[in-house]
């Protein structure tokens, strides 16, 4: 068999929780419906490990938030390697690059979850969703690292306004993919 890298076109989406992420994610690799898209997550490993340790049966409705968010931080990024999630990333995304042509990372909620990722491979477009709604997070969990840090980041390529009209999403994220069709 041969393999041949298709460089595919990467899209990093951003947001804090419950700001609509997955299903900006959803959008995208809807519309490449001709083409093969994957989707990733910086959180797939984190929330393996906290199953795994917990028990935790990975739904939503009993997400152990603060556990997730201590992981993530305290131990994999503070005591292992800072750039732990960060290289397993990379590398998922060096094996998918030969067989995807889209590949979406549906939650990066760090700077250098951008950054390193744009530095490392050509074709990455981020787009930052908002959304006004109240999520269901405490004051703590609200104050974290990860839901703060891409804050006043600058240099999203685009901002998505989510206000909780479905089809102002959909349009607004296939504008997205219009515009980067064309630049293709």
């Amino acid at each position: 068999m041969k393999f041949e890298n298709r460089n595919p076109k990467i899209f990093i989406i951003s947001g804090k929780a419950s700001s609509g992420k997955d299903l900006v994610s959803d959008i995208i690799c809807n519309n490449y419906n001709d083409k093969k898209c994957k989707k990733l997550s910086y959180a797939y490993y984190l929330k393996q490990y906290v199953k795994n340790i917990t028990g935790w049966d990975g739904s939503e409705e009993s997400k152990p938030r603060d556990l997730l968010q201590s992981i993530g931080i305290d131990l994999l990024k503070n005591k292992i390697d800072n750039d732990f999630l960060i290289n397993r990333m990379c590398e998922d995304i060096s094996v998918y690059s030969y067989f995807y042509d889209v590949i979406v990372i549906t939650d990066a909620r760090l700077v250098d979850e951008i950054e390193v990722v744009k530095n490392k491979f050509l074709n990455v477009k981020t787009i930052r969703v908002n959304r006004n709604k109240e999520n269901n997070l405490t004051l703590n969990q609200k104050k974290h690292i990860t839901e703060t840090n891409l804050d006043n980041y600058q240099n999203f390529d685009y901002i998505i306004e989510n206000n909780e009209d479905y089809d102002k999403l959909v349009i607004d994220t296939k504008n997205i993919l219009e515009v980067e069709n064309n630049e293709a």
